[in-house]
């Protein structure tokens, strides 16, 4: 396959349009990419490589594959836009609701009568509260579940173009129907963002007029609240598409708080055990990456907050054979220090310990 047969073209190069990007570089393929706001795709360009387009025409024609990264309202006008842009290409979306974007697909490529078939529903279930190219990662979609939702009208052909394509750049295709796929996620990202933001209201005195607890929050806080630092517009947009799904998800999750909430006002402790049990032991099966099999290990590094300590701690780690598989960083509020937080192979933890602790960091194993 030569180089232009392999081209990969990107529409939209905020948080995941450049993660894509970078790892299509990765795997040897040219991208190209287009985005309506010029500092964007320059971003993108200088973080990924990738060669910007002047026009959407430009950057679709001769494509391997399209993927739009665009906020969900725009998808369905863009990803038609694609397919009339090269009748050839195969155009497919990261939007995190589907039914909605399938339907607005099919209706807009009947009125302008296009060619529909060549569109697959995408989902790649890796991201971060981060936007924009400065915070996108190859590792942000490396062996994520990629969910696939084609429609009655998909082309096969195109569901498996899009499928080798996701392996080829480490993610994990996973088929489900569109419907099926908005209850899953709206329990398992949607209301996660939804509670991570009342929470954050509610501590910071927003919601409860106090705001002397948010001087107490450590870690576990700081864990629980991190997706309320998302991009609000993009956010508003992805749970009105799947209000629905999401409203019922709430129904749920506020029915398991009334249970923690019965077991408490009633002082029933074996009750509040065994949920809480329920929970850990739920929690223990969740890995840090879905292809990783084996057991993690959390280590916690105290560091100076100044310029370059963080790369010399991965460097080193990298340097001694150590994959870190998480990483967070939980600054003071008081002093000019923070604490690391580090998630790897439980294997390697004596190895990961080793090497910090010979550079000098005071690294501890907490779990």
């Amino acid at each position: 396959m030569t180089s232009a047969e392999r081209r990969v073209a990107v529409v939209g190069t905020g948080l995941i349009g450049t993660s894509i990007a970078m790892a299509a570089a990765r795997a040897g393929d040219p991208v190209i990419g287009f985005d309506h706001h010029r500092e964007a795709v320059e971003g993108a360009a200088e973080a990924s490589g990738l060669r910007p387009a002047g026009s959407l025409q430009a950057c679709v024609e001769g494509a391997r594959v399209v993927f739009v990264c665009t906020p969900i309202e725009d998808i369905a006008d863009v990803a038609v836009a694609c397919l009339a842009a090269d009748r050839g290409a195969i155009v497919s979306d990261v939007g995190s609701v589907k039914a909605k974007v399938l339907g607005e697909v099919e209706a807009r490529a009947k009125a302008t009568s296009t060619d529909g078939s060549r569109f697959v529903g995408g989902h790649p279930m890796g991201g971060s509260e981060r936007t924009g190219p400065e915070g996108a990662s190859a590792s942000l979609i490396e062996g994520v579940a990629w969910v696939l939702t084609p429609a009655g009208w998909s082309d096969p052909a195109a569901v498996t173009g899009v499928e080798e394509y996701v392996r080829e750049i480490g993610g994990h295709p996973v088929r489900l129907s569109a419907d099926r796929h908005d209850t899953l996620v709206a329990l398992v990202s949607h209301l996660p963002q939804v509670v991570s933001s009342a929470l954050m209201s509610l501590v910071s005195g927003r919601d409860s007029g106090d705001s002397d607890a948010i001087a107490l929050a450590a870690t576990g806080f700081r864990d629980v609240t991190r997706l309320a630092g998302s991009d609000p517009d993009l956010w508003t947009g992805i749970l009105q598409a799947n209000r629905e799904a999401l409203v019922e998800a709430l129904d749920l999750y506020a029915k398991a708080l009334e249970g923690f909430k019965g077991a408490l006002s009633l002082g029933r402790a074996a009750d509040l055990r065994e949920a809480l049990a329920t929970a850990q032991a739920a929690r223990a099966e969740l890995g840090a990456k879905p292809r990783v099999q084996a057991g993690m290990a959390l280590v916690q590094v105290p560091v100076p907050d100044r310029p370059g300590v963080l790369a010399d701690m991965t460097s080193a780690l990298g340097a001694g054979g150590v994959n870190i598989e998480d990483l967070q960083i939980v600054h003071s509020p008081w002093e000019p220090t923070g604490v690391v937080h580090l998630t790897v192979l439980a294997d390697r933890v004596d190895a990961a310990l080793d090497v910090l602790l010979g550079k000098g960091f005071a690294a501890v194993r907490v779990a």
